[in-house]
């Protein structure tokens, strides 16, 4: 069983069905905190599973080093095997990705390297793509430049607009985060047997 901790900016509907994973089996995985760099409305998703949150704003001219040093001492005290951001909107200061990676994971809606950074599906609709996709990366001190652990393709149908595209990335995002995870559950039961 992994422990994981998530870090999210907004709703938290990518933690909603990892939680539900978690629930009935199919991710072999515990969630044991949920934080956020606001006061998301996601951190209500945990506090009803009775999962302790945590927020760590970042204030407007302060050190990037310095909150990302609170961050991490936030996320470090409940131990996680494994760090996922799931609509986490703000870029990583080093000091936070060198403590955890490379079991620092983030999902992208895009099929990287195509179409980094915040507004991946807008951009790939205004690039007239008919086809963009999912990944999971671990992160590391660029945007979405980590490895790529997973990723798949995604249509871009006739008359898409940003949200009902991005409705069907997520689903898949979803999926390739259990896959990695899952299979990172294994890798480690595999060592512990071993």
């Amino acid at each position: 069983m992994v422990r994981v901790a998530v870090l999210l900016s907004g709703g938290g509907s990518n933690l909603v069905a990892f939680l539900e994973g978690c629930a009935n089996g199919t991710i072999p995985a515990e969630v044991v905190a949920v934080g956020a760099d606001n006061e998301a409305s996601g951190l209500e998703h945990a506090r009803r599973r009775g999962i302790p949150t945590f927020v760590e704003q970042f204030d407007r001219g302060e050190d990037r080093d310095a909150w990302g040093a609170r961050l991490a001492d936030a996320v470090g005290a409940v131990q996680p095997d494994l760090v996922i951001l799931s609509g986490f909107m703000r870029v990583l200061p080093p000091v936070f990705v060198h403590r955890f990676a490379p079991m620092l994971l983030n999902t992208h809606p895009a099929y990287l390297p195509e179409f980094p950074g915040a507004h991946a599906v807008r951009d790939a609709i205004d690039a007239g793509v008919t086809e963009t996709g999912a990944s999971v990366i671990v992160v590391d001190d660029g945007v979405d430049t980590g490895p790529i652990l997973a990723q798949r393709r995604v249509p871009v149908l006739e008359g898409d607009t940003e949200g009902t595209l991005h409705d069907r990335i997520k689903v898949v995002e979803r999926e390739l985060l259990a896959d990695v995870v899952r299979d990172i559950a294994n890798r480690e039961s595999a060592i512990e047997e071993n």
